[in-house]
């Protein structure tokens, strides 16, 4: 069965930093692109960033580039997202998503599966 389940998410002050944990079962994540996104109460779901060893690279959105980090661990078949410089407009509920697909994109479409979220609030 696949699965993503995401951790980390908390509650941070501007400026602070939270790294989120997107653990996959029944695939391995190097087979993969994982994608992070996030939703922010009243708003459309939107991409951050993602990582493809099939692509050969990684992808951020603007409004988090220089701050955010995706990296994977293979032996632990988990996608971590390293957020640092937090801001509350960060503040969003966010979800790991995976895709056969090669490539390095982070619209919702591609991804199929899907964790539950993991909640991330930054306080100003």
């Amino acid at each position: 069965e696949v699965q993503l389940v995401e951790s980390g998410g908390g509650l941070v002050q501007a400026g602070g930093s939270l790294r989120l944990s997107c653990a996959a079962a029944g695939f391995s994540v190097d087979d993969y692109t994982i994608g992070w996104f996030r939703q922010a109460p009243g708003k459309e779901r939107e991409g951050v960033s993602c990582i493809s060893s099939r692509a050969g690279g990684t992808y951020y959105a603007d409004s988090v580039k220089g701050r955010f980090t995706i990296s994977s661990d293979n032996a632990k078949n988990t996608v971590y997202l390293q957020m640092n410089s937090l801001k509350p407009e960060d503040t969003a509920v966010y979800y790991c998503a995976a895709t056969h697909h090669t490539i390095l994109v982070v619209i919702t479409d591609p991804y199929v599966y899907w964790g539950q979220g993991t909640q991330v609030t930054v306080s100003s």
